[in-house]
C-alpha cells in the first residue's frame, strides 16, 4: 500500500547549512513534504524568506533582538512567530510535525531533540552533539527502534546503510572516513599560523563555518566517533578513522568474515538528508549521480594524531565517559567561536580543551540537569583558559 500522506516536517536550524538543503529536498518533493516548523538562532530575515515560501504553521528565532523585526517580516501572514530557546524546544514537540530534522549547531541542540524523542517524533539527527554531550540521556528515553533515530551526517547514514539487513552481532568495526580538511598536509609549524579564513577553505564540502573549523581540526571526525559509538552501540575502540581525501566513500563497516561494505557517493549532503527523510523508501533523484569514471583513484591513508591532538582528545573524552565529553565540546565551541574572530592561534584550540577537561568538575553518570551545569561551567572555565592565551 502506497502512503499518500504528506509529511509534516520541522527544521531546526532552518537558515543554517543542512537546514536550507533540507528546505531544497522540501521543495524537490512537494508530494510528499511539508516545512511545519521553522527555527534559527539569529538570521531572521533568511528565516523570514523561508517562511513566506514554505509557508510552515509556526517560525522561532532564539535570539530576541530578532524577534520584533521577524514579526513584522510576517505580519501579513497566519504564521506563528515565537522566540527564545524555550520555544524552540516546545516547537520541537508540536502536534502534527511527522520528523524532526535537527539542524542547530553545537550544544544547543540537545535540548530540543530531547523535547521531540519525549513527544514521540521520528528525529533526523543532523546534530552530532547531541549525542557527544547526552547520548545516555538520549538513549535512556528512546529504544533503538530502528528508524527513530536516522543519522543525517553523511558519514553515520553510510554506517545506517551499510547496517541494513545485517545482524549487529556480526559487525566486526567501524571504519569512519574523514577528508583530511584544508591542513590534511600541513606541518605543525604551518598550522601554528593558519588564520580562520584558511581554516574556511574546505576542499569538498560546503559547511558552516563552526563545523568546517572541526573539520580543519578533526575534532569533528572526533565527535562523529563518539556519536557512531552512540548510534550503533559499538565501543569507541571498534571505531577506526582513516583519511580519505576524495570524500567519495563516506564511510564502511567491516563484518566479521573479514568483508568490508561501504556506501560512496558525492560529497553532496543532500543525498543524506534525502535518504533520512525518505526512510525506510528512497526517494527518486536525477541529482548528484556519482560519476566512478572521474574517480579512478581513491586513497585511504590513518590521522596524525600528534598534529591533530584534537582527535587524541575525543578518544580520551569517550574513554573517560561520564560528563567528559560534555566538557570537550563547550571547550571546543569557546574556542572556535574566539578562532573564528582570529582572537586565538588554531594551535590554542586543544590547548584550551586539555586545559578544561583537567580542570572540570567530573560526574559519572550525568543527569540531563547534570550536563546542563557541567556545560556552563566549562565554558567559563574555556573563556578563562582561553584569555590567558589571546595574542
Amino acid at each position: 500500500m502506497v502512503d499518500n500522506t504528506i509529511k509534516v516536517i520541522a527544521v531546526l536550524g532552518s537558515t543554517g547549512s543542512i537546514g536550507t538543503q533540507t528546505l531544497d529536498i522540501i521543495d524537490e518533493y512537494p508530494e510528499q513534504f511539508k516545512a511545519g516548523v521553522l527555527t534559527a538562532r539569529r538570521n531572521w530575515r533568511l528565516l523570514a524568506e523561508q517562511a513566506l515560501r514554505h509557508k510552515p504553521r509556526l517560525v522561532v528565532i532564539a535570539e530576541e533582538e530578532g524577534f520584533l523585526p521577524l514579526k513584522e517580516a510576517l505580519k501579513d501572514t497566519d504564521i506563528e512567530v515565537a522566540c527564545g530557546d524555550t520555544a524552540i524546544a516546545e516547537a520541537a514537540a508540536l502536534e502534527g510535525i511527522d520528523t524532526v530534522v535537527t539542524a542547530m549547531v553545537g550544544y544547543s541542540g540537545l535540548i530540543p531533540t530531547v523535547s521531540a524523542i519525549k513527544a514521540g517524533k521520528r528525529i533526523a539527527l543532523a546534530n552530532k552533539e547531541t549525542l557527544v554531550v547526552g547520548g545516555a540521556v538520549i538513549y535512556s528515553l528512546v529504544s533503538r527502534e530502528e528508524g527513530r533515530i536516522v543519522p543525517v551526517d553523511s558519514e553515520h547514514s553510510a554506517i545506517f546503510q551499510c547496517l541494513q539487513g545485517e545482524r549487529h552481532a556480526d559487525m566486526h568495526k567501524i571504519i569512519l572516513t574523514a577528508s583530511g580538511g584544508p591542513f590534511r598536509t600541513f606541518t605543525r609549524e604551518q598550522l601554528h599560523n593558519v588564520k580562520a579564513a584558511d581554516a574556511l577553505r574546505h576542499p569538498n564540502w560546503d559547511m558552516g563555518a563552526k563545523v568546517t573549523v572541526d573539520s580543519a581540526s578533526m575534532m569533528n571526525k572526533g565527535f562523529e566517533m563518539m556519536e557512531a559509538s552512540w548510534l550503533f552501540g559499538c565501543q569507541p575502540e571498534r571505531i577506526q578513522i582513516v583519511v580519505h581525501p576524495q570524500s567519495i566513500v563516506h564511510s564502511m563497516v567491516e563484518f566479521t568474515d573479514g568483508s568490508i561494505k561501504a556506501q560512496l557517493g558525492m560529497p553532496d549532503m543532500r543525498m543524506p538528508i534525502r535518504y533520512a527523510l525518505g526512510y525506510p523508501g528512497r526517494l527518486a533523484t536525477n541529482r548528484s549521480h556519482l560519476p566512478l569514471s572521474r574517480y579512478n583513484t581513491l586513497t585511504f591513508e590513518e590521522p596524525d594524531f600528534e598534529r591533530f591532538p584534537m582527535l587524541r582528545l575525543a578518544f580520551e573524552a569517550a574513554a573517560a565517559g561520564g560528563n567528559m565529553p560534555c566538557i570537550l565540546n563547550a571547550a571546543n565551541e569557546i574556542g572556535v567561536a574566539s578562532f573564528l574572530k582570529d582572537e586565538i592561534r588554531f594551535s590554542h584550540l586543544p590547548e584550551i580543551a586539555e586545559a578544561t577537561m583537567a580542570r572540570a568538575s567530573v560526574m559519572k553518570n550525568p543527569s540531563l540537569d547534570d550536563l546542563i551545569t557541567s556545560n556552563t561551567e566549562a565554558r567559563a572555565l574555556a573563556e578563562e583558559i582561553r584569555d590567558s592565551l589571546r595574542f
